[in-house]
């Protein structure tokens, strides 16, 4: 099984390309697709999910062209967009078992009653979608897009809205089903990638720019890490020209973590990196080079 990903691009109006010659292979594994807000995530995520169409390039699902063939991929295929809408009126139950027939999935009684533990949404079961939190309504999201029990799961977003207790379940989750299964989570947070990812893609506007397992993109820092305390007065000044991963208040001043090529300062000391210092590397150093996606279209 392999989702084959070859020049993809997606052009808006006035030129604007979100998405531009992005190829990517993706084989069984939980791919965690990481990149800022704006990026091109959620594009990427709509063309997999055959929601819009691609400008340019292709997409193939064990061999066969999505666009083509949009239904050898729907049958197998679970989807949480960003956005996810429900019908207020309907409780969970009722709406996911509305979702199983339009699915053709026969017999979902149990498969729901799963879902909603899996997402502990147990005891809310009978209340009305409308009345739910924000959190709750993402969990039912959640189960919609595990109903078909998929091959290819594609989820934006997913941990949005949810607490900390709640997001840490998801993640272990998602790092179950992933086995035999494609499993795609696109996020900003570097922390819900780093916990499961397999391998990591990561895209800044619209242009594939990293892809490896996380501890290649670890490796890819070693060395580069720094920290040490500086004054609260001096942070400003540091923030202009350093790059800075993290900062904590302590009562001896802010103790910083800063990603550079050599030791900064003299009181600063190496540090162990992390997934969330390899990506903010590679995102600064992709801004540096000045590419963007956004740019007229190019004749072939």
């Amino acid at each position: 099984m392999n989702l084959n990903i070859e020049s993809l691009g997606k052009r808006y109006r006035g030129n604007v390309w979100g998405l531009r010659k992005f190829s990517l292979n993706v084989q069984p594994g939980l791919l965690g697709l990481l990149g800022p807000n704006g990026a091109g995530k959620s594009t990427l995520m709509r063309i997999l999910a055959t929601v819009t169409r691609a400008t340019e390039g292709s997409v193939t699902f064990n061999d066969v062209d999505i666009e083509r063939s949009p239904n050898n991929v729907r049958t197998v295929l679970g989807y949480l967009p960003q956005d996810f809408g429900v019908y207020p009126h309907l409780n969970a139950v009722e709406f996911l078992t509305y979702l199983a027939a339009a699915k053709g999935i026969g017999g979902a009684g149990q498969r729901i009653d799963q879902l909603l533990e899996l997402v502990n949404l147990t005891e809310a079961r009978k209340r009305p979608l409308g009345s739910l939190s924000g959190g709750m309504k993402q969990r039912v999201g959640i189960a919609q897009a595990l109903l078909n029990d998929p091959k290819l799961l594609i989820v934006d977003e997913p941990t949005v809205g949810l607490d900390p207790e709640e997001r840490v379940r998801f993640r272990n989750s998602l790092s179950e089903l992933a086995g035999e299964r494609i499993v795609i989570l696109s996020s900003h947070i570097v922390s819900d990638v780093a916990a499961i990812a397999t391998r990591v893609a990561i895209i800044n506007r619209g242009r594939l720019i990293a892809q490896a397992t996380p501890e290649e993109l670890l490796r890819s820092v070693h060395g580069k890490v720094w920290e040490w305390v500086v004054p609260s007065t001096e942070l400003p000044k540091l923030q202009q020209r350093l790059l800075i991963s993290s900062s904590i208040r302590t009562d001896q001043g802010v103790r910083i973590r800063v990603v550079e090529e050599s030791c900064p300062d003299e009181s600063a000391e190496a540090a162990s990196p992390t997934l969330e210092d390899a990506y903010l590397y590679i995102l600064a150093h992709d801004r540096n080079n000045g590419n963007s996606a956004r740019q007229p279209s190019e004749r072939s």
